[in-house]
């Protein structure tokens, strides 16, 4: 199955290069991270196109065959037109339908200054404070469960750094790690950022803006790369602060998942 979408291809060379499992169905592709099983958009299928109508149900189903043990679905679909007739088809399968937006840039407009010290992290004691800052945005789950997944992320993305496909850059005010982003390149020329997060504490205060910026700056100073990615969702705040920076819409990236439990509200892109 060859995937147009660049959300998800750049989303699939960062799996596959950390350690993620893809198994190509024709129809679809079966996304897994073993070492991660909480992680919801490392255990997710792909289709290759929108069932026919009325199949919604069964690729639900043949996901519960494919993750018999998850408390989650997670489907991605490599085209973002949707049809009102097939998002209410599923909805009513269980599913929220997210369309998100992916961005991109060749070049980025310098945030304002801030008050932190901005550099990659390094050390065992940042890669935790990175897993303590992530828990901290998602205090309604339980602290073992969500640190579990964080310290797995924590895992596949430190192999992207040692391989030197790029780093993850941090703003740390009086020592202390309060926002973060992640950059990597997925194929030639082409960088992703991953989860960029900011303690509820420093927002509106331009810092990640600055972790954003720095990161970018390593991609395209240091790593040859022409075009940065990135993806955010269409209706939040933070797709402005990309745009300021100079990113602009590229395409839609069209996903559905169901939650459960402690874990319905948890956003782990």
């Amino acid at each position: 199955m060859n995937v147009g979408s660049l959300g998800f291809r750049t989303d699939l060379a960062l799996l596959t290069a950390s350690g993620s499992l893809v198994e190509d169905r024709g129809t679809h592709l079966v996304v897994r991270s073993p070492e991660n099983p909480s992680y919801f958009w490392g255990n997710f299928f792909l289709l290759a196109r929108l069932p026919v109508p009325g199949g919604e149900k069964e690729v639900v189903g043949a996901f519960h065959t494919e993750f018999p043990n998850a408390d989650h679905v997670s489907i991605g679909i490599d085209t973002a037109d949707l049809t009102d007739e097939a998002r209410a088809a599923f909805e009513a399968a269980g599913l929220t339908v997210d369309v998100a937006t992916v961005l991109t840039a060749t070049e980025l407009r310098a945030p304002r200054e801030v008050e932190a010290e901005v550099r990659p992290l390094e050390s065992e004691e940042d890669w935790e404070a990175r897993a303590q800052l992530s828990r901290r945005l998602y205090p309604e789950t339980s602290e073992e469960a969500f640190l579990a997944f964080a310290r797995n992320k924590n895992v596949q993305e430190r192999r992207l750094v040692d391989a030197g496909r790029g780093r993850r850059f941090g703003a740390f005010v009086d020592g202390a790690l309060v926002s973060t982003a992640g950059v990597f390149v997925t194929e030639e020329g082409v960088a992703r950022f991953q989860s960029v997060e900011t303690h509820p504490d420093h927002r509106r205060r331009g810092l990640a803006s600055a972790v954003v910026h720095a990161a970018g700056r390593h991609a395209l100073d240091r790593l040859g790369v022409r075009t940065l990615v990135i993806v955010a969702d269409t209706d939040g705040e933070a797709i402005g602060l990309y745009r300021r920076l100079g990113f602009v819409d590229a395409e839609r990236q069209l996903m559905m998942e169901k939650r459960g439990g402690e874990w319905a509200s948890l956003d782990d892109r």
